[in-house]
């Protein structure tokens, strides 16, 4: 495989990573504004919808920390050795 094919892999590979946590996050949106408006319609004087809110934020958080800290696929320590190898390559 050439560096070219292994470049467009890793490129779709982060692309697709990318996109699934978009359609997480659009659906956390689309369901989470659904049970605020059922609980501010249904039992306004109890306020409910913080706990799934709340909750699966901390899910989303946790998704878009692992798609965008790591490089969308590279671990850390694969990063590291890429940077060591430019650095002898110079």
């Amino acid at each position: 495989m050439s560096e070219q094919d292994k470049n467009y892999e890793l490129a779709k590979e982060r692309v697709e990573k990318k996109m699934g946590f978009m359609i997480h996050a659009g659906v956390y949106v689309l369901v989470n504004a659904g049970l605020i408006t059922l609980n501010l319609t249904r039992s306004p004087d109890k306020y409910w919808f913080i706990w799934p809110l709340g909750g699966w934020g901390i899910g989303l958080a946790f998704h878009a920390f692992k798609v965008y800290s790591t490089g969308g696929g590279k671990s850390w320590k694969q990063k590291m050795i890429e940077k060591e190898q430019a650095r002898l390559n110079q």
